[in-house]
Parts: C-alpha cells; structure tokens; sequence
C-alpha cells in the first residue's frame, strides 16, 4: 500500500502543522501550490519551508507547480465565475492535459504528504489530485492529516 498524505497549512501554527507531518512519519513534502514566496504563507513559503522541514523533521521538500491549478482557474473560482464542481472538471482536465500519470512515478509517492493551503481538503486540489492519481493505482491510501 502507498500511503500518501495531505495536509494545508491555513490555520496551523507551526508547531501543530510541523507535528502532524512528523508524527504522520512523512518522509517528503510536495509543495503544490503555484504561487509558494508569497509573505502571506508565514512559515510555509517555499524557501523557508524547505528548511524547516529538513530541519525539523529530516524531510525533503519538492515544489511542483505541474501539480498546481493555475493562476487563472484559482481567479476564477475565488472570484466566483466557476462552482466548486466546474473548478474540480477545469483542474482534472488540467492534469490530463500535462500528463501528470505520465511524468509522476506513483510508486515513489509513498510517505510523500501533498502540501497546499487550504485549511481541510474538501475544496482543495490537494485532495482531487491524490484521487486523480488513485484512480490510476489503487493501492493508493490518502490519509488528509487535519487538525
């Protein structure tokens, strides 16, 4: 079985965001936000986050914009010129579209936790994403690690 976890950073101090990974025995953080310097993300910006995951917990860290929505289908959902269930279709035909089955070895997804943020995965594509690539391979087990 490969577990594969996800976790937003929205709403979490650091110390119950970098707890939930390390006890979750997370051994790679995949950062799949499309914009991750933003000074709003505290703790959480790339660079920064790189370091404290490593330093923290021993984790890598991996920014993969591949895996993010763009900056215009994020605009128009938050702006809401698309519903949930539209963004959901725009962003699944996105992965299609770049071959994400393709260029992501699934196997290799195992302790890896997706990262985006969004407080809880209900309307996260943190969450449609590990559902997308489970469809694929069943042997994936998506554990949402919420606090």
């Amino acid at each position: 079985m490969i577990k594969l976890f996800t976790i937003g950073f929205t709403g979490k101090s650091a110390e119950s965001f970098f707890n939930l990974l390390i006890n979750a025995e997370v051994k790679k953080v995949v950062d799949t936000r499309i914009n991750n310097v933003s000074q709003l993300a505290g703790f959480a910006k790339g660079s920064d986050l790189r370091f404290f995951v490593k330093k923290i917990g021993g984790m890598d860290y991996e920014h993969n914009i591949d895996l993010a929505p763009t900056k215009e289908l994020l605009t128009k959902y938050r702006d809401k010129e698309l519903s949930w269930n539209e963004y959901e279709t725009e962003y699944l035909n996105l992965l299609d579209s770049r071959k994400i089955i393709q260029k992501i070895n699934i196997d290799k997804l195992h302790e890896n936790c997706f990262l985006c943020s969004e407080h809880t995965p209900e309307k996260c594509h943190r969450r449609l994403l590990a559902e997308y690539l489970r469809q694929v391979n069943n042997e994936i087990e998506i554990i949402h690690l919420v606090k």
